[in-house]
């Protein structure tokens, strides 16, 4: 469907094809916690036996100097099973944005005690929370200063190649931020591990953007979101860096129809993963009937771009309008601000589409928005241009991009860069 980001088709992202031997290691949920002032964490292996017999098996695990054994079980044919412990490991360091520590958590599976098949995964040692109308890293409150990012780069489309990934988190972390959403749709693996190496905090989120009802009322929409939470979790879960899953961004949250859809989502999330936090980025300004299902309210923002009003009167009006609903108390994040520039149009009055203007509001946008309870977190629409579909945004998108980004779709910055620099570096 015609959407403000450009759809790639083929093969975009890395490829692993894996032989499966009959009995092998599906998957590895790594959960840690505090406990009496030292690290805990429960470790789930789910074992998958293809074979028509049953099949003796037994795991051992080792992370840092800490080695936890299974003892020998009989797993039936065509079954799986959970293996499940909580250990203690009161040597490790804590995963942090100023310190991301990062341990390999390697797994054997063996069959009549011979060593049958391995799986490693990295993983960090934190705690998230929302509580108090603030969010919680390693109990200690954060601000999250962040950015939406698409995956697109110039000619290459959303096919980036390790290198380029690698200079985007150069840039976000010039720019000072420690925060990244996923904008709209699962991400790239490794950038995810980049994410992890550099303590870069994530807002990852399904694939579902300004759908209207009777779009999402196409027989093919549940399934299909069901199907990406499920991909999305189950291949992320470890990810230290993943903070909050989000879903469905500026659809119809406003409907009877549409909130069946959001309850539905968000409790297949919680049985996936109750572990962290959930949100929706919402437009339906004052008309949202959802906001008692996420944990974190979201709202996407654009005062003096598409809105004749001024930062300050925009963000007291939504903040009155969230604490008059069951969204009252919880975390408010800025999901979405900012304005379009297009790279090289420099003009001293401030026209639209103007670098000028852009730096201007963004500046505005984040004086009021980095400083205003119970605010905690934003998120600049952009961090790069993007390229668009043509069918619905030729007219309202010069170049046919979305040039809201700080930085072209060649990562060259506009004036917003440093604007933005000087700000999230004040806080």
């Amino acid at each position: 469907m015609p959407n403000d980001y450009y759809t790639y088709g083929g093969i975009t992202r890395p490829v692993a094809l894996e032989y499966l031997p009959d009995v092998y290691i599906n998957n590895i949920h790594f959960l840690p916690y505090r406990k009496e002032n030292s690290w805990h964490a429960r470790i789930e292996i789910a074992v998958t036996n293809l074979s028509d017999t049953q099949k003796n098996v037994s795991l051992s695990c080792r992370l840092a100097s800490t080695t936890i054994r299974f003892d020998s079980v009989l797993l039936d044919e065509n079954k799986e099973m959970l293996f499940s412990v909580e250990q203690s490991f009161p040597q490790v360091e804590a995963w942090s944005i100023s310190d991301p520590a990062l341990y390999l958590l390697h797994t054997v599976l063996y069959i009549d005690e011979k060593a049958a098949d391995d799986l490693t995964e990295r993983v960090g040692f934190r705690t998230i929370a929302q509580k108090d109308g603030s969010l919680y890293l390693n109990e200690e409150p954060i601000f999250l200063k962040g950015f939406n990012r698409h995956e697109d780069y110039a000619a290459l489309g959303c096919s980036l190649p390790l290198q380029l990934m690698v200079q985007d988190m150069d840039l976000l972390q010039d720019l000072g931020a420690n925060a990244v959403r996923t904008c709209h749709y699962p991400n790239d693996e490794r950038f995810l591990d980049l994410c992890d190496e550099r303590g870069i905090l994530v807002w990852e989120e399904n694939h579902a953007r300004g759908l209207s009802l009777k779009r999402m009322q196409n027989p093919n929409f549940d399934k299909q979101c069901e199907d990406c939470i499920q991909e999305m979790i189950e291949n992320h879960y470890n990810h230290p860096s993943i903070l909050i899953w989000g879903i469905l961004n500026e659809c119809a949250s406003d409907t009877k129809e549409g909130r069946v859809k959001y309850k539905r989502q968000y409790e297949q999330i919680k049985r996936l993963d109750a572990s962290r936090p959930t949100t929706s980025a919402t437009c339906r300004h004052f008309t949202d009937i959802c906001l008692d299902l996420p944990d974190v309210v979201s709202v996407n923002l654009y005062p003096r771009w598409y809105d004749n009003i001024s930062v300050e009167e925009c963000c007291r009006k939504e903040l009155e309008w969230i604490a008059s609903t069951p969204g009252e108390g919880k975390p408010v994040i800025i999901s979405e601000m900012g304005a379009g520039a297009v790279y090289g149009y420099r003009d001293r009055t401030k026209a639209k589409w103007s670098e000028e203007l852009q730096a201007e509001i963004l500046r505005e946008c984040l004086a009021v928005y980095m400083n205003q309870n119970p605010i905690c977190g934003v998120f600049i629409w952009q961090f790069a241009d993007c390229r668009v579909t043509e069918e619905e945004w030729f007219q309202s998108r010069p170049r046919s991009h979305n040039n809201k980004g700080i930085v072209d779709e060649y990562r060259r910055p506009k004036l917003s860069y440093d604007v933005v620099k000087e700000m999230f570096q004040k806080r």
